[in-house]
């Protein structure tokens, strides 16, 4: 039988087989005689091979009900003739016999041994074609020639072998019959045959025939045949109807448990996995299954890519056929999954009764399905608890369930639990609840604003009026901006022509490489939404351009967030937060009843009285690292190829020659060499004079218009629609998910309530500063002001003369022009960004949603525009929410002034007020007049923010009631060294509490002036002793000098970056000697330490057992993980990762993965560790007052440890800080980390510890050592936080 006959019999499922493309067998031609006998030879193998495939899974299909054997590589593939589905296969029958698939049941499994030398023959013969195709193909040369092989000696030994495997090949083909016929001959039972219990053969007459043993197969014993099988996978178990068979002659075997699949640990292992199930979801998206099982079947049917399949994979193709209501499908690929030995999981069961409520089958069907469920061990209540549904699919698999169980209802919601922390007993305290204090908007108003937030979503992207469109249009610019736009219009449709011809080209690809394209990516948007994007790339890029990895990075997430919407909106999800969203709004509008929830748990408590509909968290499909690279490269290709312009088009007299838009060079750094892609003079000249009027963002980089959606759950909250996690992390990493979704709900409610509360505060723009700030910003901006100067007044680049290349000097000068012209673009544009923005919102109120670093440290989500921002950001911000000043809230408005001005920091709060009210002629003078008129403002630390207060405290003074005056504005409180603070607390260390203000003063005791004393004491004394760098150092030792490096210490700072930092403030000081700075800054960080160690001796053996703790952890191969002490979890993402080398059009691209088996990065586990710590105490901190706050009523918000609040209600916010700061350090911390740790990393049992588990225990257990420092002291301290 020929090849084409063969295939054509079989079936292009059947015939090819693991590693053998066709593509190949194609690339034969006929030149030569010789090679005609060598392909035909060839083929003649394969097609043996495939022969007997075909025959061994007529065997299985037919012998399914009395014999379970263990496959492994020969499970059914795609053909399904011969297989009866899984619940038609046997009737149903007694629900309490059906044995239980984890019990302790006994099940049949039959040893046979010519399936076992059958399997092992035709894998040495796969291997050898395989083997021999390889050769063959790298045999052949370029032109279809075939290259000569070298002499071989041997060649009666292997014509002898030919001819014995020929003889081999006659045998098994001539006992290999065509289903039909051995059908009919009697050699084959037919399914039906099989139900009787009389038709049932003994193991000897399973036995394979004389004419199916190879010559050169082993004989293996029948007890090695019995566990060579019951170590591997098993077929479909198959559920009997009147508990176990009759078999009279058949030894009964106890049934081995389930096969757990080894699971491999290698990163790039869970990178490809993670890739499979981004394609098969892509195919599901857009509903193609039959490409959906076709590229499951290809891993299914690979030996090497078997391994990367999980019960995942299989349930993604299962919901493909179960939205088209294939149960035949859906059943086979059930069947395939229990074949890899994987145990159905919950999603499995809810895929195959989704498909039975489309297509309802029979009673018993849906019976025996319920049955196998339990079996399995879950409960059919599981389904809508645990499994995440979309559509319709709900109702679905409600539908199929009421087919048996007609009275069956959906499991009530379980009751809400309750967080336990001692921290926050009272906050959760029911008997202490206390109403959700309402936004000042009625329940129209902010059913308005969510329409306006939604569309706005919906849209994508945003385009806003620059603040520089205020500038007269010159005709230059009119002239530029035509040009520009005829421009754009020929780039869409060449990057339109592009895409769709890349798109074309991929589509021929056929599968057999494994799928490893871009194609089902490239389908998932419109064609248009994908040039929009590239589109918004190429306008936004800056004129000295951008990595090319930056670049890539940004298009791959453009495209994976667009995608993520718009399964939101095929799921119905949005349908659903719409629904739940106007029910929420009754929880914050004015003019609606008050009610005791949290903002988490009204909108849980609206979810569960929902009941159907779709769910709210999408089933993860997030994209794998190295995959949105590889796509993000490809649109750069199509970009960088597809973009192009007339080289005359600014200079007529050239050659009107077409040259890329887009260049790709290389730049050299010092982590090496860097791919930059840099747009070309001509369109960097056509965008200057264009000068266009409007800006282009995504919709999540502007505030929201309506109250953010509450965090639920690490995959649910803040935005409507944008994609948005609860934690930050680095690119590639997915440690802290893992982590997270791991997390009881419970504990994470802490969390999750203190951003919600944080992002529920309302703000508005402060118009009056912000339209000062536009004005300098277009008046060439003001450096002194922090306002960056367009780059029009960048200093000019230095002139080399004529016919000369430049001496090194002038090379190294125009290095440091570029450079400044590339700073001076980078600032400009940030500027423009933020009060473009702010310029945007100034007539609407807003909010900032707001996730975590790893750490639990809190950022608002948008990027621009937001309150962690420079002083010219923070001057122009204002709560929404207004509150009368009272009795004492205009003298914090004036020392709130003085501390913005720094002018008294070492003076008490009574003198900080009286110096305010002495320079009040100074301040009425700022606010009326800030530009023209003596502008004492200007020459103030925070400059903006303290006009803001000028004008804010002339409102109030001028007011006819300054306590009734309703103010706005947001007083500051800040940390003195809040990383010290932390420290001193830990360790009750008193001199380190005096300096960090923990013990009441009378004055504010300033830690950077107490260090720097100490270090000229140490100063003195070696210049008495003739050291000359410390006589050079006389006179410029100050606290400037050392406050950085004071105050990163505490944050791991190591002695060659202290170093670098007072290198910097040297150079700083006017007159000091350049040719000392290094010496003079290397003997100042060494003496700076050792002032930190004399006066703060408890906090660096803190910090030294937290250091030599980690150390010893990641030399033990493992990350550091501990949990705060509100219960988030935290591991530090740092390890000693391979690069993955992306091999692009472009250049080769090397990307970083992060998986939890690799390496830890020990250098970095130790020295973060520390500092990691001590942040995730502040945050804690932070969250433990922002909830107090708001169960006191008081508008909260921080800026890490600054916290912000109504000039009203400062005195109780100071309160409520220091009560939570004492409650978090009366807590066992060191002592309850030192446990978890020991619980963690060190085995329990003793006799199996190692000699590194003993050294850690001993570490772990030593817990530094306490003062004497008391706690209570914090309560009195003004100073603590001021």
């Amino acid at each position: 039988m020929s090849v084409l006959r063969l295939r054509a019999a079989l079936g292009p499922a059947r015939l090819r087989g693991p590693g053998i493309s066709w593509s190949v067998l194609r690339n034969y031609s006929s030149a030569s005689a010789k090679e005609k006998a060598s392909r035909s030879g060839v083929c003649e193998r394969t097609e043996l091979l495939e022969v007997l495939k075909a025959r061994v899974k007529q065997l299985q299909a037919s012998h399914i009900q009395e014999v379970t054997l263990n496959k492994g590589e020969l499970a059914p593939l795609g053909n399904d003739k011969f297989q009866e589905p899984l619940w038609k296969a046997v009737a149903p029958g007694p629900m309490g016999e059906q044995p239980g698939p984890q019990g302790g049941d006994e099940k049949l499994a039959w040893p046979s041994g010519w399936a076992d030398k059958l399997k092992k023959e035709m894998h040495i013969r796969q291997l050898k074609v395989e083997r021999r195709l390889s050769i063959a193909a790298a045999q052949l040369a370029p032109g279809g020639q075939a290259k000569k092989k070298p002499k071989v000696k041997a060649k009666g030994k292997t014509k002898t072998k030919d001819k014995a495997k020929d003889k081999a090949k006659d045998k098994a083909r001539e006992s290999l019959k065509s289903p039909e016929s051995l059908k009919s001959s009697g050699s084959l039972k037919s399914p039906e045959s099989l139900k009787s219990p009389g038709s049932l053969k003994s193991p000897e007459s399973l036995k394979s025939p004389e004419s199916l043993k190879s010559p050169n197969s082993p004989k293996s014993p029948k007890a090695k045949v019995v566990a060579a099988w019951s170590q591997s996978h098993t077929v479909p178990r198959i559920i009997y109807p009147h508990g176990k068979p009759r078999v009279l002659t058949v030894k009964e075997v106890a049934k081995p448990p389930r096969p757990q699949r080894r699971a491999k640990d290698s990163s790039q292992d869970k990178v490809l996995q993670q890739t499979m199930h981004s394609n098969l979801e892509c195919f599901l998206f857009l509903q193609k299954p039959e490409e959906a099982e076709r590229f499951l079947l290809l891993y299914h049917s690979s030996p090497a890519k078997k391994r990367l399949l999980d019960v995942n994979a299989y349930n993604i193709v299962m919901r493909c056929w179960a939205r088209q209501g294939n149960l035949k499908r859906v059943n086979l690929l059930f069947s395939m999954l229990e074949a890899m030995g994987l145990r159905p999981s919950l999603d499995s069961y809810a895929a195959v009764l989704e498909c039975m409520g489309r297509v309802p089958p029979s009673t018993k069907a849906v019976h025996r399905c319920v049955q196998q469920l339990k079996h399995d061990g879950f409960h059919v209540d599981e389904l809508f608890q645990k499994c995440l549904f979309e559509e319709d699919e709900k109702e679905m698999v409600l539908k199929a369930i009421r087919i048996v169980q007609p009275e069956y209802q959906l499991p009530p919601p379980p009751s809400p639990q309750t967080c336990t922390s001692s921290l926050l007993q009272d906050f959760y305290s029911k008997e202490k609840m206390v109403s959700y204090p309402k936004l000042d908007f009625s329940v129209q108003e902010l059913q308005e604003r969510f329409q306006q937030q939604l569309e706005m979503e919906l849209d994508n992207t945003v385009t806003i009026e620059s603040v520089e469109s205020t500038k007269p249009l010159n005709p230059q610019a009119g002239k530029a901006r035509e040009l520009l736009a005829t421009l754009r219009s020929q780039w869409h449709d060449s990057l339109l022509q592009a895409l769709q011809k890349s798109k074309h080209s991929m589509a021929r690809l056929t599968t057999g490489s494994g799928h490893n394209t871009l194609y089902p990516y490239l389908c998932l948007l419109p064609d248009e939404e994908y040039v929009a994007i590239m589109l918004q790339i190429l306008n936004s890029l800056s004129p000295q351009g951008e990595s090319l990895a930056v670049l890539a990075r940004e298009l791959g997430n453009k495209i994976y967030d667009r995608h993520v919407m718009q399964r939101k909106l095929r799921s119905r999800q949005l349908e659903q937060v719409q629904e739940i969203y106007q029910g929420y709004i009754q929880l914050l509008a004015r003019d609606s009843q008050p009610h005791q929830y949290l903002p988490r748990e009204y909108w849980e408590k609206l979810v569960a009285d929902a009941g159907f509909g779709p769910s709210l968290n999408l089933r993860d499909c997030s994209w794998p690292y190295v995959l949105l690279m590889r796509l993000g490269m490809h649109m750069l290709e199509l970009l960088v190829r597809a973009t192009k312009v007339p080289r005359n088009i600014l200079n007529p007299r050239l050659e009107p020659k077409l040259i890329p838009v887009l260049y790709h060079i290389y730049s050299f750094h010092s982590s090496g060499q860097v791919g930059l892609i840099k747009p070309h003079p001509i369109f960097s000249q056509i965008m200057s004079d264009a000068a266009e009027a409007t800006l282009t963002f995504n919709s999540s980089a502007i505030p929201m218009l309506c109250p953010p959606v509450p965090w639920i759950s690490p995959n649910f909250g803040a935005f409507v629609l944008n994609d948005t996690k609860l934690m930050r992390f680095v690119d590639g990493a997915v440690q802290h998910q893992l982590l997270l979704e791991q997390c009881p709900p419970v504990n994470l409610h802490p969390v999750l309530d203190a951003l919600n509360q944080l992002g529920n505060c309302a703000w508005k723009i402060n118009q009056p500063v912000l339209d000062i700030i536009i004005s300098i910003f277009n008046d060439k901006g003001n450096e002194k002001l922090d306002i960056p100067p367009p780059v029009s007044e960048a200093p000019k680049p230095p002139t080399s003369p004529s016919g000369s290349t430049g001496s090194k000097t002038q090379k190294h000068e125009l290095l440091l022009y570029k450079k400044k012209v590339a700073e001076m673009h980078s600032l400009r544009m940030d500027a423009l960004y933020k009060l473009s923005i702010a310029n945007y919102i100034r007539d609407k109120v807003f909010w900032f949603p707001h996730n975590m670093d790893f750490r639990g440290r809190t950022y608002p989500c948008p990027p621009y525009f937001n309150h962690l921002g420079n002083d010219v950001t923070r001057a122009i911000l204002l709560f929404a929410e207004g509150r009368p000043l009272g009795p004492k809230g205009l003298d914090w408005l004036k020392i709130h002034l003085v501390n913005l001005t720094g002018l008294k920091k070492k003076n008490a709060l009574q003198e900080r007020l009286e110096y305010a009210n002495e320079i009040m002629e100074e301040i009425l003078d700022s606010a009326d007049r800030p530009l023209t008129g003596r502008r004492w403002w200007m020459d103030t630390d925070e400059p903006w923010q303290t006009l803001a207060c000028c004008m804010e405290i002339a409102k109030a003074s001028r007011s006819p009631d300054p306590a009734a005056y309703v103010s706005h504005f947001p007083i500051h409180q800040d940390g003195s060294c809040n990383g010290l603070q932390h420290y001193a607390a830990l360790g009750r260390d008193l001199i380190g509490a005096i300096s960090v203000n923990l013990m009441p003063c009378s004055v504010p005791q300033d830690v950077y002036s107490a260090v720097a004393q100490q270090v000229e004491e140490f100063r003195k004394k070696d210049a008495e002793q003739g050291v000359r760098i410390a006589q050079v150092l006389q006179g410029f030792i100050n606290r400037k000098v050392v406050k950085q490096t004071v105050m990163t210490v505490v944050y791991g700072v190591t002695r060659y970056g202290g170093r670098l930092q007072m290198e910097k403030r040297l150079k700083e000081i006017d007159g000091f000697p350049e040719e000392y700075l290094w010496e003079a800054s290397q003997y100042l960080v060494k003496q700076v330490f050792n002032s930190i160690k004399e006066m703060f001796s408890a906090t660096r053996d803190i910090q030294n057992w937290l250091t030599e703790s980690a150390k010893l952890i990641a030399q033990s191969g493992r990350t550091v993980e501990w949990v705060t002490p509100l219960g988030l979890p935290i591991v530090q993402p740092y390890y000693r990762s391979k690069a993955t080398v992306l091999n692009c059009g472009m250049q080769h691209l090397s990307v970083k993965t992060f998986y939890t088996n690799q390496k830890p990065d020990t250098v970095k586990q130790k020295n973060a560790f520390p500092p990691n710590f001590i942040h995730s105490l502040d945050s804690t901190h932070m969250m433990l007052t922002a909830l107090h706050c708001l169960r006191q009523g008081l508008t909260f918000v921080s800026v890490h440890d600054c916290y912000w609040t109504h000039a009203l209600t400062v005195d109780v916010m100071n309160q409520i800080c220091r009560q939570q700061f004492v409650a978090l350090h009366s807590e066992k911390i060191l002592q309850d980390l030192s446990k978890f740790m020991l619980e963690t990393y060190c085995s329990p049992d003793r006799e199996t510890r190692a000699l590194w588990q003993k050294k850690l225990m001993e570490q772990l257990s030593n817990v530094p050592e306490t003062g004497e420092f008391n706690l209570q002291k914090v309560m009195d301290s003004t100073y603590f936080f001021s």
